[in-house]
């Protein structure tokens, strides 16, 4: 197996670019589906997670390729995806267990085809994250739907205009009703909804095919249904969790670091959180090629406390961060989960690392200290593994973090991106453990 070997100790310096987001693409792939033709999307991040869903539209009938971006200054790819008008109507569970925004297909499909079955999805293991609020928004729409051995299976003749209030501002929820509702008869009115810049990015891609919607970068989405869809060229919105994860592992090996091609303004209060901490930030703007923001960071961290909330909120995504960046700050640090209800797992391989951590319901105390330790641990989830890594960055000896085709998910090549930053990070084949060894 290929794990990630960690030597502590260095400091950051240099330059790392930020591609298109995780949470972004996959759900740009989905809303494809709506109309037939060629759907070019560009700034797609290398990840792991984009051959799935690549995968998941090909057996819809899709053809999709993907190459390098030929923007200049780019390290990121473009999807074109050939939308044939009888798209398929069925998701697999072999394929929809591995990557959780496959179920983004959803809303598209019921929409154009008046049918649907997708497998429950999987995904990473961070908490209960079910369909309830999917489903609720979809019937208040005229959907029928039923879950048949794995299956959510969901029909309607043609799906009406509802009003819909969300009891939590879900993403995966906002996305699927969002893009269901774009070709449904009339108008449509979510309230509650997520207002994270992915959302954003679904809204100016599903304008430019042709829907209308308002109310993006607000709790009140507005749709008026239309008759068909067009497809577009379009750009992937920045990866901020990405940007937010290199800014928190420059402040905990110290540096001085250029994160390109990234937007401050999505990363406000981690950014604010890491100002406190201690951090100097210094904001480029949100041009694609030249903008992004500075951290610099000469002192151990100042201790600060975190508590998870929708956006505009500081994201559950970052938490693995913040508890990491807590584990070597000066003083006690109070972390609060708002979100999922296992993220603290994450704490069990902190400790492993020597970092002083007690958990309690939603809540965890991190008390800091000036270095960790290396030891083995395994990445229980995308941003977990993250966490781990850049911890193991203010770990005296070696870390070996394994269960790394979790971090492949979501962050690409980022043992070489670590590297080039001065970090004595290295990808190595070892041998699987022995059963009962």
């Amino acid at each position: 197996m290929e794990i990630f070997r960690v030597q502590g100790g260095g400091r950051l310096v240099g330059e790392v670019r930020v591609g298109g987001a995780k949470n972004s693409i996959l759900k740009l792939m989905a809303i494809a589906l709506l109309a037939p033709g060629r759907t070019v999307l560009h700034n797609a991040p290398r990840i792991a997670d984009v051959a799935i869903m690549s995968e998941v539209l090909r057996r819809l009938g899709c053809q999709v390729e993907v190459k390098p971006d030929t923007e200049k200054g780019c390290s990121t790819d473009s999807v074109s995806i050939d939308v044939p008008e009888d798209v398929g109507t069925e998701a697999d569970y072999d394929l929809v267990r591995r990557l959780r925004a496959s179920i983004n297909v959803l809303g598209p499909l019921l929409a154009r085809r008046g049918h649907v079955k997708v497998a429950h999805p999987g995904g990473d293991a961070i908490g209960s994250r079910g369909l309830d609020y999917h489903i609720a928004g979809l019937r208040r729409m005229g959907a029928e739907i039923t879950s048949e051995h794995g299956f959510v299976i969901a029909r309607a003749e043609r799906l009406h205009g509802a009003s819909i209030v969300l009891e939590f501002p879900s993403v995966g929820a906002t996305e699927n009703i969002l893009a269901a509702a774009v070709l449904a008869k009339g108008c449509t009115v979510i309230d509650n909804a997520a207002r994270e810049p992915e959302i954003g990015n679904i809204v100016a891609m599903l304008n430019g095919m042709g829907a209308r919607v308002s109310g993006a970068g607000s709790s009140t989405l507005e749709v008026e249904g239309v008759e068909e869809l067009v497809p577009v060229i379009h750009r992937t919105v920045p990866d901020r969790i990405v940007a937010g994860t290199w800014a928190y592992a420059v402040a905990i090996a110290q540096g001085d670091v250029l994160i390109r091609g990234a937007d401050a303004s999505h990363l406000r209060v981690a950014l604010d959180k890491l100002a406190h901490a201690g951090a100097h930030i210094t904001d480029l703007g949100a041009d694609p090629i030249h903008g992004g923001f500075r951290v610099q960071m000469t002192q151990r961290p100042c201790a600060v406390d975190v508590v998870t909330l929708p956006f505009p909120g500081f994201a559950t995504d970052m938490l693995p961060m913040a508890i990491a960046l807590a584990s070597v700050s000066e003083g006690p640090s109070l972390m609060t989960e708002n979100v999922f209800d296992a993220r603290f797992m994450f704490a069990n391989e902190m400790a492993r690392l020597g970092a002083e951590i007690r958990t309690d319901g939603h809540h965890a105390v991190v008390r800091g200290k000036e270095w960790l330790s290396g030891a083995p641990v395994r990445a229980t989830d995308i941003r977990a593994g993250a966490g781990l890594v850049i911890a193991a960055l203010r770990a005296e000896g070696f870390t070996e973090v394994s269960d790394i085709h979790h971090i492949d998910r979501g962050y690409p090549d980022f043992a070489a991106q670590l590297q080039r930053l001065g970090a004595q990070v290295e990808r190595v084949q070892v041998a699987e453990p022995e059963l009962g060894a």
